[in-house]
């Protein structure tokens, strides 16, 4: 190795390398906490009683003595302050008396004066003599410049004689060469206390443990576009935080010892280990404490951290105290945090200053802007800006904005220019956007391909997709596989699909055996569970179904309010089985105005029975008028008891 300096370090040099054993002992080993200057200086061990006045003028006279020991510790000091011509005649008289702390310390003020190459000559003096802060010293110098085998032999020196930045230096070299001995290092510099070792140790466990585990939508068939602010909900989620899966929310392996170590770093201030802890407290449901770290860390300036904190506020009903750090936040320059404003002022009604936001957080490179002024254009109905933001978010690979402008160019009639954008979407991720490639091909008559998206975003959950599925199984007579995708979208929300599954179900029943008087009400079947369940949703033909089966069991007030529901929502059906149960118990005048509103909705049945009540009234014009609305309307065996009824009004007016 080439050492440059000058010649009175070179003369220096050679006495030195005879004495250093003897002043090993002197030598003071830098702690690992960080220090007013670089961090490879030497330093003195005074106790915290010392005046500092005190300890200087103690070692001026010693040092005025020729005491190697206080040249070298009063040069330490005098470098501390600031003071490099006043330290560097006691750091070079120490040094030539072969204190080795002094020689690495001169290195030290040699590099601060500009001399990169003579600080260098004298650190590599120092670390042939064992001082650790001097390999250190000399391993980032020669990395500095380049020569990263030099770099790596000398880091390496420090770090085996127990040097916590030695070892953490190594670890940044050995890493960035994606060398897997980098852990190693991290770890050793991180349990002497090196508080962003111990952060980045937890980044590589948590890595690992997310390497090693890695391996409900609205109904009715039309077109699905998220409703507004593409912002996460908070945490994790809010920054793209990686929090490593925890089954049964407990950590564990890899993922429990990275949030110990994230978790040393944060306690000893390190802002962004306590943002992760705050994101893996927050994913296990441990909000409170979660809270207090991004607090921690928001405080220290950590933008996502106030990001983050700001959802967590907004989530327990807070949303004063979530403006205020989303505020601090995208000051900071966080593009989730403008567009929390931005949706924030948007739900106010206040869309100027919303807009303002979104451009912002567009502004800090946050796609989400474009995609959100996007929505906010859209729900103005300024489609041709609503289009030009999509646009922007889409080719920067924004997969929901790609999937808004394909459904835009659907509607302006552009189905072609549409579907790349679904694919697109689609390719990228995007379960709405399968879902409508879906419709797209089956408005083409096109249902192979149709299916093989619907079954591409109901395997992804899409509620809607399962549904469809479902129904082409059934279309197809797969009543298993039809059952399978009814099930997941019932489950998911949709009402059509609980009605569905529970027909399916109702199919298998036994028929009913014959009443027994004293008999224990049967039990709900699951199918009445379904269709109840669809019922509830406001799904009309449920409704009726629900009615007849309370019905059957003999439940008539249940009977009454479920026939009631869905006559009263328009239910044809509904309001004719009202009509019964309403002329069963002798209530014939209302049950005449349920089968009038089921008559004229087109109900052949409940023309029928008003011709049959205008009949038993005698009066038979009427009676003769509904049914001919009955023979209009059908069924068959309805029409044609109709037209017998109808001509024996006619013969008995005519008589």
């Amino acid at each position: 190795m080439v050492f440059m300096g000058d010649r009175a370090t070179l003369l220096e040099t050679g006495r030195f390398v005879q004495r250093h054993a003897r002043n090993a002992a002197d030598e003071i080993i830098e702690a690992a906490a960080v220090r007013a200057v670089d961090a490879a200086v030497d330093t003195t061990a005074e106790t915290d009683a010392e005046n500092e006045t005190e300890t200087e003028a103690r070692h001026r006279r010693a040092a005025e003595r020729g005491d190697v020991a206080s040249m070298s510790a009063l040069g330490a000091l005098l470098l501390r302050r600031g003071d490099l011509d006043g330290a560097e005649p006691y750091l070079r008289g120490a040094t030539a008396e072969g204190d080795r702390a002094a020689a690495n310390n001169l290195g030290v003020l040699l590099h601060q004066r500009g001399y990169a190459d003579e600080a260098a000559g004298w650190w590599r003096v120092a670390a042939v003599a064992g001082s650790a802060p001097a390999a250190h010293a000399l391993g980032r110098h020669h990395r500095e410049r380049g020569d990263e085998p030099a770099a790596e032999y000398w880091l390496r020196q420090a770090a085996e004689q127990g040097h916590a930045l030695g070892a953490y230096a190594l670890a940044d070299l050995l890493e960035h060469r994606s060398d897997v001995g980098a852990e190693r290092w991290l770890r050793a510099a991180a349990e002497q206390g090196h508080r962003e070792a111990a952060y980045r140790l937890a980044l590589a466990l948590e890595r690992r443990a997310t390497e090693t585990t890695r391996g409900p939508h609205e109904t009715g068939t039309r077109l699905r576009v998220p409703g507004a602010g593409a912002i996460a909900p908070s945490g994790a989620a809010a920054t793209g935080t990686a929090v490593p899966p925890q089954p049964g929310g407990e950590p564990a392996g890899a993922a429990a010892e990275a949030e110990q170590w994230f978790r040393q770093a944060a306690a000893r201030g390190h802002r962004r280990a306590a943002f992760h802890l705050g994101a893996i407290l927050e994913h296990r449901g441990e909000l409170k404490e979660a809270g207090r770290w991004y607090l921690s860390s928001a405080k220290e300036g950590e933008a996502k951290a106030a990001c983050a904190l700001a959802f967590l506020l907004r989530d327990a009903g807070d949303e004063e105290s979530a403006a205020v750090w989303w505020l601090r936040a995208a000051q900071d320059g966080d593009g989730n945090a403008a567009n929390a404003l931005g949706a924030l002022h948007a739900a106010r009604g206040e869309q100027q200053t919303a807009e303002r936001w979104y451009r912002a957080a567009m502004d800090a490179g946050d796609v989400n802007g474009a995609y959100n002024l996007g929505l906010l254009c859209a729900a103005q109905d300024r489609i041709p800006q609503a289009e030009q933001w999509y646009r922007r978010a889409a080719y920067a690979g924004h997969r929901e904005a790609a999937n808004a402008l394909a459904v835009l160019l659907l509607q302006a009639g552009d189905a072609n220019g549409a579907e790349p954008w679904f694919s697109k979407a689609a390719e990228a991720g995007s379960v709405d956007a399968a879902f409508n490639l879906g419709i797209l091909h089956a408005g083409r008559d096109d249902d192979r391909t149709a299916l093989v998206w619907y079954e591409r975003a109901a395997a992804a959950g899409h509620t809607e997709a399962a549904l469809q599925v479902g129904i082409a199984a059934l279309r197809d007579g797969d009543e298993q596989t039809a059952e399978r995708y009814l099930r997941c979208a019932a489950g998911g929300g949709s009402a059509e699909a609980a009605f569905r599954l529970a027909s399916v179900l109702d199919a298998r029943r036994p028929e009913p055996g014959p009443a027994v008087l004293g008999a224990p009400r049967e039990e709900k079947s699951e199918c009445e569970e379904w269709y109840e369940r669809a019922a509830q949703q406001g799904h009309r033909r449920a409704q009726v179904r629900v009615g007849m089966l309370a019905a059957g069991r003999g439940d008539l007030a249940e009977a009454d309010r479920w026939y009631r529901e869905a006559a009263e929502a328009g239910s044809r059906n509904g309001a004719f089985n009202l009509g019964l149960l309403l002329a069963r118990e002798g209530s014939e005048r209302e049950a005449a105005l349920w089968w009038t509103r089921a008559a004229r909705a087109g109900h052949g049945r409940a023309a029928l029975r008003l011709a049959l009540l205008a009949a038993r009234r005698g009066e038979l014009t009427e009676g003769r008028r509904w049914c001919d609305r009955a023979v209009e309307l059908g069924p068959a065996e309805v029409a044609e008891r109709a037209a017998r009824l109808s001509e024996a009004l006619h013969q008995e007016l005519t008589a």
